[in-house]
């Protein structure tokens, strides 16, 4: 599967963005999803999961109350709304895909990754 990530931009802290991950192929529902990000200088994080119906979704307790992880498997795309957006939230977002139904915290589960999208936020 090949994952594309959009909706990344330069937002005022406390602001709001909400970015997509597109998925090629008709098997997308057989997919757990996950964001992760990367700020600068820093390892990559677990931001959120969600099983392959979004009858399931775990957050980071760092974004936990501000973004919710949604899914639509009709348009085999994954979502990341973000609000209450912090400095701290700026890294390059990236969307990835797990074979099975259910999500995984790690990356390194993960079988598949997006290109990335950048979120700055500015204090």
């Amino acid at each position: 599967v090949q994952l594309q990530a959009s909706g990344g931009g330069l937002v005022q802290a406390g602001g709001s963005l909400r970015l997509s991950c597109a998925a090629s192929g008709r098997t997308f529902s057989s997919y757990a999803m996950g964001w992760f990000r990367q700020a600068p200088g820093k390892e990559r994080e677990f931001v959120a999961a969600i099983n392959w119906s979004g009858g399931a979704t775990y957050s980071a307790d760092s974004v936990k109350g501000r973004f919710t992880i949604s899914r639509d498997n009709a348009k085999n795309t994954v979502y990341l709304q973000m609000s209450s957006l912090r400095p701290e939230d700026t890294a390059v977002y990236y969307c990835a895909a797990v074979r099975g139904g259910n999500y995984a915290l790690r990356g390194s589960s993960y079988d598949y990754w997006g290109q990335g999208t950048l979120v700055t936020v500015s204090s």
